[in-house]
């Protein structure tokens, strides 16, 4: 990918991987710095204006922005070298994070800046993560890429869990604007890691491909991506299973969260002890999905994963007692993790190189948009007929999701590393003048 870049038959066993090592600690503490910056924005909208619709709408805009730049994202990671437009991005949001504090002092809040702001950190977002996930493939060896994610998901996970509370404390010691500097700061740590990393040479015949002008452009930006998932036997039936199951997983935190305070009527600290129990199945599941593929294979892996999720939302949404909910709540979360980190590899085994970044992003397109839908579809209809009828509905459409694929080749699917080539289609896709399985 760049004059640093080695044979990937060089790789060496991810123990002794230097270049993954360097990767993983730097993005430990960009995951970290991304967490407190979740929290600190709205929080400084909130200081600045005392509206609760405007902190909601920083939500929309960074959800919105972030689907919308999912249709060119993949697209242009797959022309460009992905290490250093991982730089780019890196630097870029380090310097809009870090400029707020400083136009906080010369001009006062000023509230249009932050929407800017949160637009292009949702682009900027969007393609750092599409390169990262396609990165991926080129630091470790094939056998070794489902523990490697599993590292890097349990990163994210204590990430998330540690976010908000370095966010809290930062917001209340230094303001909120500062602790987005400090996140600013994170991203020059990423930036300096992957400045070290050696990325292993693209694989011969697999260079990026040049597309034209119009609307091959357009075919190019996301249909090349779409038609592959639509054409492998795994993917696609993937794909439509995961987009249901997003559809109720994403509203799902509301419900737990409306049901321990509203309806049981417990206080901040325990949903806290409630959800820092749900982060605990994330990083067990991090740890151990490389195992359980190893010995289980990818099919039974995700759908056991999906069996976790049903039995999740429909305790934690329905359930009375409190540890009980919490426990349910990780088995949750360790379901989330587990398929998450599976289908991130599938795609990494059996998508060829060139194509990698537009199958990503078109993969997190679509499944991703039925999030926001869901989640307002099932808070309206909790505040209208209970948590716990809309919890136990969307149980059911998880179990639906799970009946469904065992009707597919995911049931018996092991896709492992040794079986990635046999699980391609044969068929390459129309669009892409190179494009091929």
């Amino acid at each position: 990918m760049s004059a640093e870049s080695t044979p990937h038959d060089r790789v060496p066993p991810l123990r002794r991987n230097k270049d993954f090592t360097i990767f993983w600690l730097g993005q430990a503490l960009s995951v970290l710095g991304g967490s407190v910056s979740m929290l600190a924005l709205p929080l400084l909208v909130l200081h600045a204006t005392g509206s609760l619709v405007q902190m909601g709408l920083v939500t929309v805009v960074s959800s919105t922005t972030s689907i919308g730049a999912g249709l060119f994202a993949g697209y242009v990671v797959d022309r460009l070298d992905r290490r250093k437009l991982m730089i780019v991005c890196d630097l870029v949001r380090a310097v809009l994070f870090g400029a707020v504090p400083l136009v906080w002092w010369v001009a006062g809040p000023q509230i249009w800046l932050l929407y800017v702001l949160t637009a292009l950190a949702a682009v900027l977002r969007t393609l750092f993560d599409v390169a990262y996930v396609t990165a991926i493939p080129q630091l470790v060896r094939t056998q070794d890429l489902t523990v490697a994610n599993g590292r890097l998901m349990g990163t994210f996970a204590l990430g998330s869990l540690l976010g908000p509370v370095v966010a809290g404390i930062l917001t209340a010691g230094v303001g909120a604007d500062r602790a987005l500097a400090l996140d600013g700061a994170t991203f020059l740590v990423s930036a300096a890691s992957l400045g070290w990393v050696r990325f292993t040479a693209r694989p011969a015949g697999e260079e990026p491909d040049k597309a034209g002008a119009g609307a091959g452009v357009f075919r190019e930006m996301f249909v090349v991506g779409f038609r592959f998932l639509w054409s492998h036997p795994l993917l696609r039936p993937l794909t439509v299973g995961l987009t249901v199951l997003t559809f109720v997983t994403m509203g799902a935190t509301d419900l737990l969260i409306y049901r321990v305070q509203h309806d049981l009527g417990r206080d901040a600290a325990t949903l806290g002890y409630v959800i820092a129990v749900s982060g605990a199945g994330s990083v067990a599941a991090a740890l151990s999905a490389g195992r359980l593929r190893r010995l289980l294979g990818f099919g039974t892996c995700w759908l056991a994963s999906v069996a976790m999720i049903a039995v999740g939302v429909t305790v934690t949404g329905a359930g009375r007692s409190v540890p009980v909910i919490a426990a349910l709540a990780a088995v949750f979360m360790f379901g989330i993790t587990l398929g998450g980190i599976c289908s991130m590899t599938l795609r990494q085994e059996v998508t060829p190189d060139h194509l990698l970044g537009r199958v990503t992003s078109a993969f997190w397109t679509v499944h991703n948009a039925s999030g926001p839908v869901g989640a307002a579809v099932l808070t309206m209809l909790a505040a209208r007929h209970g948590v716990p009828a809309v919890s136990l509905a969307g149980g059911a459409l998880c179990l639906l999701v799970l009946g469904g694929a065992l009707l597919t080749p995911l049931r018996g699917s092991r896709a492992g590393a040794g079986e990635a080539g046999s699980a391609a289609p044969a068929q390459e896709p129309a669009e892409g003048p190179s494009a091929r399985a």
